[in-house]
């Protein structure tokens, strides 16, 4: 229960509501008393500056979307900095009928995240917002502003803007297949939900509207997960619509919560839905089946490992023929794992609920939660070097204390352990199976959680119900202190891979003060317990760490240091970058990467820092785009969604001969990769 506790505390730190950066104050004008506007703004950024604009409407009034509909004006700014370009985000709209006309739109409080780019380095950013707000007569109001960009930006600010891009329709999650259909005067929209879930009698279809035509209200059929719209199209003066066959169309779906912007384009209406890929949905059996080996696989990862030794080393405990208590101590490992699991499934739902990004080991983004596993960690290293045996106050601590010991709560615990340190891993199988799962009802998304856990736990199950298997363990000895000892070391490295993950949020100086307090501690308390000589000799060996911990972090923060260089010249990713490289007929490598995530680190090692692919990776006619993940990154969550991905790492090839993409698996293999990339290439000139 108190782990649930600290979970939900982390989820309400987390999704905080919005929070001051520099900030125009509420403006209102004497003319229009029923509305008021509030801009923030964070500082600068390579020629970005994101903005939050927060509007709030008195009850019975609404301001517009982005296509107001059949009558309204939508919101809009003209920029009296130099500003060159806006990318404004819409959340999804509702619909209003007054009087025979039909309007989409906002009622009460609503936020949008916008983004401006300009060429020049800014100190104030200013213009003029003009929105029109509508009850029974409609008052359309300047709001003149100025943002001081000066101002220091409060570090909260990129949760707040992260929350509200959270209510932005994403590209994927809702819809499985669709088709819009013309035909002559009608636009038909045919939907099929995901994973068969039924639509609910909520279901709305939002429209942009195309150059030269006038739409009506979508006219909405339900049949069990098929949704049809018919949509009446004229053009501006009422008469024949243009033909649209050919051209791309835009809609905002929605059911309840839930919401997707799609883009498709208009075919000649056959009232037959196209599927987005040739071999449909994958079953659900076949899902539950990767969940399994995804699950079982990552027993396998480095970050399950210092656990799954403790595990082996508590065995070692138990007097030979204790079958009984070796198998209670397993089966309680294996619940604490499946609990995790569950916890996940919640906090998936709740995020998935609220339109929150959603993704595996997200917690890892969050620099509260990376503490919370550095002092876990810690105190587990601490533990195991017999630095304490005892109880402490706590009922937290005392769980965290025993959970190498014999207590029923500490092999539960490990469980739990295991489980959170295996999050930040991608194993083969396992991002399928989550990807599925996030986009899935959300029936099946706990049972594809179940079946994660289920995974994760056989090897612990086996051994629960065939707890013979440890007699194969050599007899209990004095080499046992030995291998406690190199439990420790196993769990202190653990504990300083955390460590590094606080850089990209506190800075390389604090993450190297806590190393060299947390490792001083240990050296002082490890004097008291043994001997000065243990002391001694444990000091040395953190000194070699704490070198270690600043040849990494260097390498980590700078990427040009480290013995194996990577002298790629990774370009920021970004679908115009895409597009750009293949209208050059130029081949694309992508690699979407995060400082927590230990695959992407062995990906790295093993196969992109070979010569062979970083002489390949630098050849004239390829381009390579980086993004990273260790941070919150709306523009990366949205990437890794529009392919239906959720985890990383992720690599995809592009190429004359490859213009869709191919997505490539989690876990990279050195001759594929060439492969690929030498049969994206175009021919030869």
């Amino acid at each position: 229960m108190r782990f649930l506790i600290n979970a939900l505390i982390i989820l309400s730190a987390l999704f905080s509501g919005v929070l001051q950066a520099a900030d125009t104050g509420w403006l209102t004008d004497k003319h229009n008393d029923h509305a008021q506007v509030r801009l923030l703004s964070a500082s600068q950024k390579d020629g970005k500056v994101a903005l939050l604009l927060d509007v709030q409407l008195q009850d019975g009034w609404k301001t517009y979307w982005r296509s107001p509909g059949e009558g309204g004006i939508a919101p809009e700014i003209n920029w009296k900095s130099p500003v060159t370009d806006m990318d404004w985000q819409w959340p999804a709209p509702g619909r209003f009928d007054v009087a025979g006309i039909s309007t989409q739109g906002y009622m009460g409080d609503v936020v949008f995240p916008i983004v401006v780019n300009a060429d020049e380095k800014l100190g104030k950013l200013s213009g003029v917002l003009t929105l029109s707000t509508c009850s029974n007569v409609c008052i359309l109001t300047d709001y003149p502003f100025e943002l001081d960009l000066t101002e220091p930006e409060p570090e909260n600010f990129e949760w707040a803007f992260n929350q509200a891009m959270g209510r932005i329709p994403p590209t994927a999650g809702l819809v499985q297949n669709h088709n819009v259909g013309f035909d002559g005067d009608k636009l038909v929209l045919e939907l099929q939900k995901v994973a068969g879930e039924p639509w609910s009698q909520k279901a709305g279809i939002f429209t942009d509207t195309p150059e030269g035509t006038t739409l009506g209200v979508p006219n909405i059929r339900l049949s069990g997960d098929k949704l049809t719209a018919t949509v009446a199209v004229s053009d501006d003066w009422g008469d024949k619509a243009p033909d649209l066959t050919g051209k791309p169309f835009s809609f905002v779906v929605t059911d309840g919560a839930l919401s997707q912007q799609v883009t498709a384009q208009i075919t000649p209406f056959t009232g037959a839905i196209q599927q987005d890929n040739a071999g449909g949905a994958i079953p659900l059996w076949q899902i539950l089946a990767f969940a399994l080996l995804g699950g079982l696989i990552l027993n396998l990862m480095p970050c399950v490992l210092p656990v799954l030794a403790m595990k082996l080393g508590s065995v070692l405990m138990v007097p030979q023929g204790e079958q009984k208590t070796i198998r209670r101590q397993f089966l309680l490992s294996s619940s604490g794992i499946l609990v995790s699991f569950w916890l996940l499934a919640l906090l998936m739902t709740l995020l998935r609920v609220g339109q929150q990004a959603v993704g595996w080991g997200i917690q890892f983004q969050n620099p509260w939660f990376i503490g919370f596993m550095v002092l876990v960690t810690a105190l587990f290293t601490a533990n195991l070097f017999g630095l304490f045996e005892i109880h402490l106050g706590s009922k937290a601590s005392t769980r965290l204390a025993t959970a190498g010991g014999q207590g029923n709560s500490g092999h539960f615990w490990q469980g739990v352990f295991a489980t959170l340190l295996a999050t930040p891993c991608s194993a083969p199988f396992l991002g399928t199976a989550v990807a599925f799962a996030l986009a899935a009802p959300i029936g099946e998304l706990w049972l594809v959680f179940t079946a994660l856990g289920i995974g994760m736990s056989l090897p612990w199950l086996l051994i629960a119900a065939f707890p013979a298997i440890s007699r194969l363990l050599p007899k209990p000895g004095a080499w046992m202190s030995k291998l406690r000892v190199v439990l420790g070391v196993m769990m202190l490295l653990s504990c300083l891979w955390l460590i590094s993950l606080l850089i990209p949020h506190f800075g390389e100086m604090a993450a190297l003060a806590i190393v060299i307090v947390f490792l001083l501690l240990l050296v002082v308390f490890i004097g008291k317990k043994f001997s000065l000589r243990t002391a001694a000799i444990s000091f040395v060996l953190f000194a070699l760490l704490t070198g270690g911990f600043v040849w990494a972090t260097m390498e980590q923060t700078t990427g040009s240091r480290t013995l194996v260089q990577d002298n790629v010249d990774w370009q920021p990713l970004s679908e115009a970058a895409i597009t750009q490289a293949l209208s050059e007929n130029k081949r694309v490598f992508i690699d979407v990467t995060a400082d927590w995530c230990v695959t992407c680190k062995a990906n790295k090692y093993n196969v992109l820092l070979r010569d062979d692919v970083q002489q390949l990776l630098n050849e004239p006619d390829v381009v390579a785009l980086r993004g990273d993940w260790t941070k919150p990154s709306p523009e990366i969550t949205a990437f890794l969604q529009k392919r239906g991905q959720v985890a990383v790492p992720f690599n995809q090839i592009y190429g004359p001969r490859l213009a869709e993409g191919e997505i490539l698996s989690t876990i990279l293999d050195r001759e594929v990769l060439l492969s690929i990339m030498n049969e994206a290439k175009g021919a030869e000139k």
